[in-house]
């Protein structure tokens, strides 16, 4: 078997949405108080505005680190973890309460689909106090795949 070669592909920010919107593993990356970083693994999507969308609770380190300091970073993974990947910077918005809500069905059906009782999903949402982490990509790494470098092979 030959040995795999490490990949970096750029793209425009069209073709960095069409990478990230089928891949629903990232790491969410943000600074804690004194600016070192905190990564949470979660489950994203690409909203219809083009910004990566997290849900969480507004009690998370993730949310307040966002909240305090919207500079962030989000790691897309592929589901094989010898998949391509993708490093994204950007900007985070929280939304909480009511006015998550209608974000969150967008957030629910940009990875899953439609829901059998959207009104059931809101008011689950407003019961578990749910918040939205909304990131607008500014600047990205190239799509990645590991492996070894074309001169090493």
């Amino acid at each position: 078997m030959s040995p795999s070669i490490a990949t970096n592909t750029r793209v425009d920010l069209d073709g960095l949405l069409e990478f990230v919107r089928p891949r629903h593993h990232a790491l969410l990356i943000t600074r804690r108080a004194d600016g070192g970083p905190q990564a949470s693994p979660v489950t994203c999507g690409v909203d219809t505005q083009g910004r990566i969308v997290v849900s969480t609770y507004p009690e998370r380190a993730k949310t307040r680190n966002a909240r305090r300091d919207p500079r962030v970073s989000v790691v897309v993974l592929s589901d094989d973890f010898d998949g391509a990947w993708v490093q994204v910077d950007g900007e985070a918005e929280v939304i909480d309460g009511e006015d998550a809500v209608e974000p969150l069905v967008e957030y629910f059906r940009v990875i899953s689909g439609e829901h059998p009782d959207w009104d059931e999903y809101r008011e689950a949402m407003r019961r578990q106090g749910k918040s939205l982490v909304r990131v607008t990509p500014k600047r990205w790494g190239p799509v990645a795949t590991g492996g070894f470098p074309a001169d090493r092979v």
